[in-house]
């Protein structure tokens, strides 16, 4: 992949000035405004292509060398933006993994219900804007009604619908809203209806069948050497699921299936979104039967703040409020590296502590990035308008992707 400061002289002696040139992006609605294509054309038929990425670097891995562990937070908002809270929990997760940091349960509890509402929400996006984008517009007003229910309850939640910043190393920013139970089952129920509705309008769509079927085709064994994870590789049919392989928080007490598909194609990858939806539900629904009461926070003195009357009344209250405001927490000297199960595949952080207040280093390892690497091969020998619709089902989200 080039980044965006080639050239399009560049661009073009690298392709057969014999065929046509067509470029593609980044302005283009469906190309999201941040990844442009340079497309080589037979009539209609894709021989080449070359993407540039970088048009929404943001420095993020440069930027956390300068700033606290508790600061570098709302950072992760931006990376996977369509589901901002997987972030905080993945990257907070990294940060307890260098004491090791013993979160209460009742935290682990509400990490894995807002990571499996974010999956739902992602998916509704990812599949909502696919079809819109292969001219099923219809489908995008299904889903986007209960996703913006349940950003209604974000938004109870932490204050913010989208840059959430919600987790913190330790714990979580506070505890979940008093109806959040009665709530989010009537979500469940508008989700479900929702899936319900769209696969009735997509299964035996003929038109939906001949954009997806046998449409950017890519084998289990491609799609592992390409690095793919998540549900473009479950598409393929390899049952491989971070929660279930190597669980994480309490994922093994919960009951509930991977989905696979068969062919890899196009098709596949927004079945296997809908199914991974209602296994989200499922889930959601044991969270909120066996989340147990208690703290938020941990009480490890390094990482938490103390409770006000231990400020006010003690001077160990006010010494210790004093150094973690000041100074910062410090993770003690090493290198972790943790990953979880997000909406695209597995999110990684690699994290350097030399036991400052800032992180030595930090390295994100985004699903996106091995997806979209196999982008120009997975379209080579389609049409220009399955390119378009090989592009919605990968669900490259460019805030992680450039980072």
């Amino acid at each position: 992949m080039k980044n965006s400061n080639a050239t399009n002289e560049d661009v073009a002696k690298s392709l057969n000035a014999e065929h046509m040139i067509l470029n593609m992006g980044p302005s283009h609605p469906a190309m999201h405004g941040t990844l442009r294509v340079v497309l080589e054309l037979e009539g209609e038929t894709i021989v080449n292509a070359i993407p540039e990425i970088g048009y929404l670097h943001r420095c993020f891995e440069k930027e956390a060398e300068v700033k606290t562990y508790t600061q570098i937070i709302p950072y992760t908002d931006r990376l996977n933006y369509l589901s901002p809270l997987m972030n905080n929990v993945g990257y907070c997760m990294a940060v307890e993994k260098m004491w090791p940091l013993e979160i209460p349960e009742r935290v682990q509890w509400i990490r894995m219900l807002i990571s499996e509402l974010s999956r739902i929400m992602d998916h509704c996006v990812c599949i909502g804007t696919n079809l819109v984008d292969i001219g099923g517009l219809t489908n995008f007003w299904y889903l986007f009604n209960p996703r913006e229910k349940m950003i209604d309850w974000v938004e109870a939640l932490c204050g913010a619908r989208l840059t959430t910043t919600y987790t913190r190393v330790g714990g979580v920013m506070r505890d979940l809203p008093p109806d959040t139970k009665p709530f989010l089952k009537e979500c469940l129920k508008d989700v479900r209806k929702a899936i319900k509705d769209t696969t009735g309008l997509l299964k035996k769509n003929r038109i939906f069948m001949d954009r997806t079927q046998n449409v950017g085709s890519i084998s289990a064994e491609d799609a592992i050497s390409y690095g793919f994870t998540g549900p473009c590789l479950r598409a393929c049919g390899v049952d491989y699921d971070i929660r279930k392989a190597h669980p994480y928080y309490y994922y093994d007490q919960l009951d509930w299936d991977v989905p696979l598909g068969r062919y890899g194609d196009s098709y596949d990858r927004v079945f296997v979104r809908f199914e991974e939806m209602l296994q989200s539900c499922r889930m959601i629904e044991q969270i909120l039967e066996k989340m147990p009461e208690g703290p938020i926070m941990t009480d490890h003195r390094d990482v938490a703040l103390p409770a006000k009357h231990e400020v006010y009344g003690s001077i160990e209250g006010i010494i210790q409020q004093f150094k973690i405001v000041m100074h910062g927490i410090k993770p003690p000297p090493g290198e972790i590296y943790s990953y979880t199960e997000a909406a695209n595949g597995e999110l990684g952080f690699y994290i350097v502590s030399d036991g400052s207040d800032k992180p030595y280093r930090v390295k994100v390892r985004p699903p996106c990035f091995a997806i979209y690497q196999a982008y120009t091969e997975m379209i080579k020998g389609e049409l220009v308008a399955d390119a378009v619709a090989v592009l919605g089902g990968l669900n490259i989200v460019a805030g992680e992707l450039d980072r």
